[in-house]
């Protein structure tokens, strides 16, 4: 049995709990907006110009969504005009390391996933 059955059996809920949050962490977005706010505080179009290709929609419901989850928190200051900003939560923070393990894992192992696509392709055309 593998570590993420005995996972799964140990809580009973046949993976529920982590798939959602597979399905939380692991979307386009959601690792850049985290790792971006690593130990600052930004506005959100400064966030927007630091993470390449998204949109002020997307960024919105990112930003949201993680506020919701709880690893994000989100401050209005009451000036004029108004200014909000957003921070990593304690939660959010414990999800740096894993996140960066994740990337280096995906960059040291995309020339091997890269190759493998090629010959798989090759294969069936």
């Amino acid at each position: 049995m593998s570590s993420y059955e005995k996972t799964c059996l140990i809580r009973g809920d046949g993976g529920r709990a982590i798939r959602g949050i597979l399905d939380r962490i692991g979307d386009k977005w959601t690792l850049l907006v985290v790792a971006t706010l690593d130990g600052e505080r930004m506005r959100f179009t400064e966030l927007q110009q630091r993470i390449p290709g998204i949109s002020q929609r997307m960024l919105t419901r990112t930003l949201r969504q993680l506020e919701r989850d709880g690893l994000v928190e989100r401050e209005v200051f009451a000036e004029v005009p108004p200014r909000v900003e957003y921070a990593l939560t304690s939660t959010g923070s414990t999800l740096i390391e894993p996140a960066v393990a994740l990337a280096e894992w995906a960059i040291e192992q995309n020339p091997a996933i890269e190759r493998s696509q090629g010959d798989y392709d090759a294969r069936q055309g």
